[in-house]
């Protein structure tokens, strides 16, 4: 008998089920990964053994014991800790006060909590200041604190939920060290991820879910990434078919970015982009490619003097805000959909048919529910936007199809440049291939589309040429040709 013990568990929204009738079981000093397409009910059944999800029918034994969660304090009361994709910790408070958060004394002296807390995240080499407010944090730093806060709990039972999608190749390694550590202390891991590759290597058994149901658990030295797939979504996934690319006599220049400089992360960046071509844009964490996009849509504001030009059409542009840009047809795809993409409480109809209303087409005096629902239908279509209910709120969407939303709230506006910043992170691998069909469709009507990514084969998927960005500035181009992992990997880092 496993340590923890799921059997039959359904959970339904609006009549919908997201996950029907899932067996699912964990031992101590195992890591377990559950992997499935976004929707595929992987959050829902974990978000029911850490207490946020109130199962519909099914139970869940831990230790022999049957148990009934109804809040995450009943799930952390039995050893059970979920470190989820957005954290969940209070950004006004100090890392420390987060971590004993659920578990105060009565009486605290700060001098003595931050004392205690600086040995606690030493014992588990996190280089983490205790007094830092986690407003102050990056998205890994965060990340340590709830698993600082896991271990101070003395949890059982950690579930993971993509913690890898926001780290560096370093904090990775790092991630999976402490892994191996907790395995070695006994404590139970289930790994959500869509890095196929991440949840070979790590895991001891993989479950893989799909539509609700449980397809398949078997250990993991069984699978190959190519049988995972399959698994996943029920059929082979073959790459997006690459058309031939117009001769370079036959490119329009759209774009033409000359000695751009922003703060001290962006300095002399210069490349130009064409009509009916994927530009991609590869480089570390770092290197000033978000802070390039940010200032050519109007987000960012470059440097007032030596801040070099931009230039659309062959005209010069300086956006004080994204408005202008998208008047004139830029739009970004930010890459923190749930901090900038969305209203997550609102439907989705509603926020595609706001950033129509933000466009010149849209602009009026009159708002029409008809027009909301027509306009918002198209763009589920065509970006095949998936969910239980009708027009659900944001926040009762998967990943891969919240992305999808933030794309359309983008493309409604009729752009000819667009620029994706890391458009598939924390997407599954059906989404992802039909976000990439999606970005190709668009160079074939011809917009100029630029592609931010961290993640190499996604950028030899979809580009025709390639920059690779370091220190600020673009280092070296590769056309499709004559790029290779290894050479833009090598421009990056040297």
């Amino acid at each position: 008998m496993s340590f923890v013990e799921i059997r039959g568990a359904s959970k339904a929204y609006a009549g919908q089920l997201a996950i029907d009738k899932v067996d699912f079981d964990v031992d101590l000093g195992e890591v377990h990964s559950l992997v499935g397409e976004n929707g595929a009910g992987k959050s829902t059944l974990c978000k029911a053994l850490a207490g946020a999800v109130v199962l519909s029918g099914g139970t869940i034994t831990i230790d022999g014991k049957l148990m009934k969660f109804e809040t995450p304090k009943d799930a952390l009361d039995a050893g059970v800790v979920m470190v989820y994709q957005e954290t969940s910790l209070v950004p006004t408070m100090t890392v420390a006060q987060n971590i004993q958060l659920g578990k105060e004394k009565a009486l605290n002296r700060l001098r003595g909590l931050y004392i205690w807390g600086q040995q606690l995240l030493s014992s588990l080499n996190f280089h983490v200041d205790p007094t830092a407010l986690v407003s102050s944090l990056g998205a890994a730093q965060k990340q340590m604190v709830e698993i600082a806060r896991a271990v101070f709990h003395e949890a059982k039972v950690i579930i993971f939920d993509e913690p890898t999608a926001t780290l560096t190749p370093e904090e990775k390694q790092h991630f999976f060290d402490l892994v191996a550590n907790l395995k070695a202390r006994g404590t139970a891991i289930i790994f959500i991820s869509h890095a196929l590759e991440e949840a070979l290597e790590t895991s001891d058994r993989i479950t893989v879910l799909r539509d609700g149901k449980n397809v398949i658990t078997a250990p993991a030295k069984e699978f190959t990434r190519a049988k995972l797939v399959q698994s996943m979504v029920g059929r082979a996934v073959t790459a997006v078919e690459r058309k031939p690319r117009k001769p370079v006599g036959e490119k329009r220049k759209v774009l033409v970015v000359e000695n751009l400089s922003q703060g001290t992360m962006v300095k002399n960046m210069s490349f130009s982009v064409y009509a009916g071509e994927v530009t991609g844009m590869s480089g570390l964490v770092g290197s000033g490619r978000t802070e390039t996009a940010k200032v050519i849509a109007g987000a960012t504001k470059r440097n007032l003097m030596h801040g070099g030009m931009v230039y659309l059409d062959g005209r010069a542009v300086r956006y004080r805000v994204p408005r202008q840009a998208v008047d004139d047809g830029i739009v970004y795809v930010t890459e923190d959909r749930k901090l900038n993409g969305f209203y997550e409480t609102m439907s989705v109809g509603e926020n595609i048919y706001l950033s129509w209303l933000a466009s010149k087409d849209g602009r009026g005096l009159f708002v029409s529910k008809g027009q909301q629902r027509k306009i918002a239908d198209k763009w589920k279509d065509r970006l095949s936007i998936r969910s239980v209910s009708k027009d659900p709120r944001i926040n009762e969407l998967s990943g891969g199809n919240q992305q999808k939303v933030v794309i359309a709230k983008s493309l409604v506006q009729k752009p000819k440049v667009v620029i994706f910043d890391e458009p598939t992170r924390g997407v599954d691998v059906g989404s992802i291939q039909e976000i990439h069909e999606f970005i190709r469709s668009l160079a074939e009507e011809d917009i100029a589309v630029i592609v931010i990514s961290s993640y190499l084969p996604e950028v030899l998927a979809i580009s025709d040429r390639i920059l690779v960005t370091r220190a600020g500035r673009v280092v070296e181009e590769f056309t499709l040709e004559n790029a290779t992992e290894e050479k833009i990997m090598y421009a990056a880092v040297h």
